[in-house]
C-alpha cells in the first residue's frame, strides 16, 4: 500500500515533533524545575516557602507529561537514538530520575510535619530536583553537540566508551549551566506572574535578573566554543533520505565548524539564536520594570530560541559519535519504519490538539496568584 506521505517527509516531520516536545517540556516542567531551584533562595519562612510551593502545585504533576512524551517519542520514532542515549548516557539519566523522583515525595511530604527540620530536608530536596535535572540536561546537550562516545559493529549493536565524568567537559559544563539559567530565568519569571506581590517577588526579579544575564553570557559562550573549538560533523557522502534505516550506510566526517554550516546554506535558521537572545532580553527588561508577563513572555521566547538552535545547527544530525563518525544518527539514517512513523503522525494528530486543549483548559481554570493568606483557608494547598 502506498501511503500519502513519503518516508523523507515522515522523518522530517517526526523531527520536527521531537523538537516541539522537548520545547514543550522547556515550557512547562521547566519552570517547575526553575522555581525548585530557586525555592531556598527566595523564600524564608515557611510561610513564603509554602507559597512559591503552590505556585507550581496544581500542575507539576500534568507539565511532567511532556517528559514522558518525549521520550516515548524518542522510543517510538528513533530506536537507534533511543537505544545509543539511553544506554550510553545511563548513569546520567539515573542521576536525572532520582532528582525527579525526590521531587514528586518532596511535595507531597514537606507539610506533614511541623517540624522545621523535616520541612528545611524535603525544601532543600525540592531544590535538587530542580537543579540537577536542569544541569545535567544540558550538559547532555552539549555531548550531543561534541558527538557522544560510541560505535556500532557491524550487526548495529552499540558500544559506548565514555564514563559519567567524561561528560562534564568545559564545553558541556557551559552548556549544562545555561541550562540553568534559562530555567531558573523561567521560575523567576514564573514566580512574578503567580505569586503574591511581596518580598518573595523582589528576591525573585533580583535571582531572575542574574539568570538573564547569565543566559545572555553563556549562550554567546556557547557560540564561541562552536564557532572557534573545532567541533562538528557533515554528511560527506551521498545521502537517501528515503532509505532504510541503517546508521553505517551514511559517509560522515568530523569537521571544524560544520555546526554554523546551516545558517550560510538556510539564513532563515538565523531566528533561533535570535530569539534566544531577544528573549533573554525581554526578560531582563520586565524583571526591571517589574512587568511580569512580559519576563515570562521573554523566558519562553529564550527557551525556544535556545534549543531551536541546537536542533537547526545540527540537523541533519540527531546524535554524531565522537570516535566513529561513520556511526552518527541522522535524521535520515535512523528512524523507525515508514509505515510506523505513518501510524505515529496518524495518532499524533488526533490526540496531540487535545492533550493541548486540556493543557489550556487545566491552566485557564487554576490561573490565579497564590497568596500566604491561601495557605490558612484552603485545605488543599501543599
Amino acid at each position: 500500500m502506498e501511503l500519502p506521505l513519503d518516508y523523507a517527509t515522515l522523518r522530517l516531520i517526526w523531527w520536527a515533533l521531537l523538537g516541539v516536545l522537548l520545547i514543550g517540556f522547556a515550557l512547562t516542567d521547566g519552570f517547575d524545575l526553575g522555581v525548585c531551584a530557586l525555592l531556598p533562595f527566595v523564600a524564608r519562612t515557611d510561610e513564603e516557602r509554602r507559597m512559591v510551593i503552590n505556585t507550581v502545585g496544581p500542575t507539576w504533576e500534568g507539565n511532567q507529561v511532556w517528559f514522558i512524551l518525549g521520550g516515548g517519542a524518542i522510543f517510538a520514532a528513533w530506536p537507534f537514538v533511543y537505544a545509543v542515549s539511553f544506554s550510553g548516557f545511563y548513569l546520567a539519566m539515573f542521576l536525572v530520575l532520582a532528582a525527579l523522583i525526590l521531587r514528586p515525595v518532596a511535595f507531597k511530604y514537606r507539610s506533614k510535619r511541623p517540624s522545621k527540620a523535616w520541612r528545611g530536608t524535603w525544601d532543600w530536596a525540592l531544590f535538587v530536583g530542580g537543579f540537577v535535572p536542569a544541569l545535567v540536561f544540558g550538559v547532555a546537550v552539549g555531548n550531543v553537540l561534541l558527538g557522544a562516545p560510541f560505535r556500532l559493529d557491524s550487526d548495529l549493536r552499540s558500544f559506548y566508551e565514555g564514563t559519567l565524568l567524561g561528560l562534564f567537559t568545559p564545553f558541556s559544563l557551559v552548556c549544562g549551566l545555561l541550562s540553568v539559567a534559562m530555567l531558573v530565568l523561567h521560575g523567576a519569571a514564573w514566580i512574578g506572574v503567580k505569586a503574591e506581590l511581596g518580598p518573595v517577588q523582589a528576591r525573585a526579579r533580583a535571582f531572575g535578573t542574574v539568570a538573564a544575564l547569565a543566559a545572555l553570557v553563556l549562550f554567546a559562550a556557547g557560540g564561541a566554543f562552536v564557532a572557534w573549538s573545532g567541533m562538528g560533523y557533515a554528511v560527506t557522502g551521498a545521502l537517501d533520505v528515503g532509505g532504510a534505516s541503517n546508521p553505517l550506510r551514511t559517509t560522515v566526517e568530523a569537521q571544524a565548524g560544520a555546526w554554523l554550516t546551516n545558517y550560510s546554506l538556510y539564513p532563515w535558521m538565523m531566528i533561533a539564536p535570535v530569539l534566544g537572545f531577544a528573549g533573554a532580553i525581554l526578560a531582563l527588561i520586565g524583571l526591571t520594570t517589574r512587568w511580569s508577563p512580559l519576563a515570562l513572555t521573554g523566558s519562553s521566547i529564550s527557551a525556544v530560541g535556545i534549543i531551536s538552535t541546537v536542533g537547526l545547527s545540527m540537523f541533519p544530525f540527531i546524535l554524531p559519535s565522537s570516535i566513529d563518525p561513520q556511526s552518527s544518527l541522522t535524521v535520515w539514517n535512523a528512524s523507525s519504519s515508514h509505515v510506523t512513523l505513518f501510524i505515529m503522525l496518524g495518532v499524533t494528530i488526533v490526540f496531540l490538539p487535545i492533550v493541548l486543549a486540556y493543557t489550556a483548559w487545566v491552566y485557564k481554570v487554576l490561573w490565579g496568584r497564590t497568596s500566604t493568606a491561601d495557605l490558612k483557608t484552603n485545605p488543599d494547598l501543599y
